[in-house]
C-alpha cells in the first residue's frame, strides 16, 4: 500500500452478511459464520501490517440472541474454538485483544475462552483488537451511566469530573475514538454499533458481503478514506491534513 496513504488510526467494523453469502452459494447459513473467521484472520494480519493501532469488530449484538437457537448455539461454539484455536495467531503477530459488551447470558465456556486470550495478549503493543461480543451502545451507554452514578454515590467522583475524557474512558473499553466504520453487505445503518466513538467518524459501505470482504477489499476502503476531507465542527482536521 502507498506510503503516503493515511491510515485510520481506529477502524471498526460491522461484519455483516455471513448468513446471506452461505444462503446465496446454497449452503447452511452457519457456513458462512465460519468462512467469515478465516477472512478475519487475514483482515487482522493486513490491519496490523498497515499501520491500523485499533480496530473494533461488531462479532455478535445483544440483538443477535433473538436469532434461531440452533445458530447461536453454533456461533457460541464458534467463538470458543477461534478464542482457543484459530486466534493463536495473534501471539506472533503482537495483536492485544480486548472485549467490549456485556458478560451477561453469555455461556461460562465463551468467557473462559475471552478471558483466556485477553490474558495471553495483554502485553502485546502492535495492534488492539477490539471484540464487541453481546454489545449494544445503548448497553454501553447504560451501563457507563450506572457506572458513574455509582462513583458519585460513593463520593469517589464530582459532577465536575464528568467530562467526554471521562466518559469515554469509562465506556467497555478505553479506546480513542473511531476514524472509520465499515459495514460490509450494502446495509446503511450502524445497528447500534459504538454510536458514541462513532460521532466524528467516516463511513463506508461497500456491498461486498464480510466472508468475501478481504485484504484487497480493506485497501478499497482505505483509498476511499484517504479521498474524505475529515472535518470536526465544521473545522478542518490541521493534524490529520499537516
Amino acid at each position: 500500500m502507498n506510503e503516503e496513504l493515511k491510515i485510520p488510526n481506529h477502524v471498526g467494523i460491522i461484519m455483516d452478511g455471513n448468513g446471506r453469502w452461505a444462503t446465496e452459494r446454497g449452503m447452511v447459513r452457519t457456513m458462512g459464520h465460519k468462512t467469515a473467521v478465516n477472512t478475519l484472520k487475514g483482515l487482522c494480519t493486513h490491519m496490523a501490517d498497515v499501520g491500523v493501532k485499533y480496530a473494533s469488530l461488531y462479532a455478535f449484538s445483544t440483538e443477535n440472541f433473538k436469532r434461531d437457537k440452533s445458530e447461536v448455539d453454533y456461533l457460541m461454539n464458534l467463538f470458543i474454538s477461534s478464542f482457543k484455536k484459530e486466534f493463536k495467531f495473534l501471539l506472533e503477530r503482537n495483536v492485544r485483544v480486548v472485549f467490549s459488551g456485556r458478560r451477561e447470558p453469555l455461556p461460562e465456556k465463551v468467557l473462559e475462552a475471552m478471558d483466556e486470550i485477553v490474558e495471553d495478549t495483554k502485553n502485546n503493543t502492535n495492534l488492539t483488537l477490539n471484540i464487541c461480543l453481546n454489545y449494544g451502545s445503548h448497553a454501553e451507554i447504560t451501563d457507563m451511566t450506572k457506572k458513574l452514578c455509582e462513583l458519585y454515590k460513593n463520593g469517589e467522583i464530582n459532577l465536575e469530573d464528568i467530562t467526554d475524557e471521562y466518559i469515554q474512558k469509562n465506556m467497555y473499553q478505553d479506546l480513542p475514538p473511531l476514524d472509520f466504520v465499515i459495514r460490509t453487505s450494502g446495509e446503511l445503518r450502524l445497528s447500534n454499533f459504538m454510536m458514541y466513538q462513532a460521532s466524528y467518524a467516516e463511513f463506508y459501505f461497500p456491498k461486498v458481503y464480510f466472508p468475501d470482504f478481504n485484504e484487497e477489499e480493506f485497501d478499497k476502503a482505505i483509498l476511499e478514506f484517504n479521498k474524505r476531507n475529515r472535518r470536526f465542527g465544521g473545522i478542518k482536521n490541521e493534524k490529520e491534513n499537516n
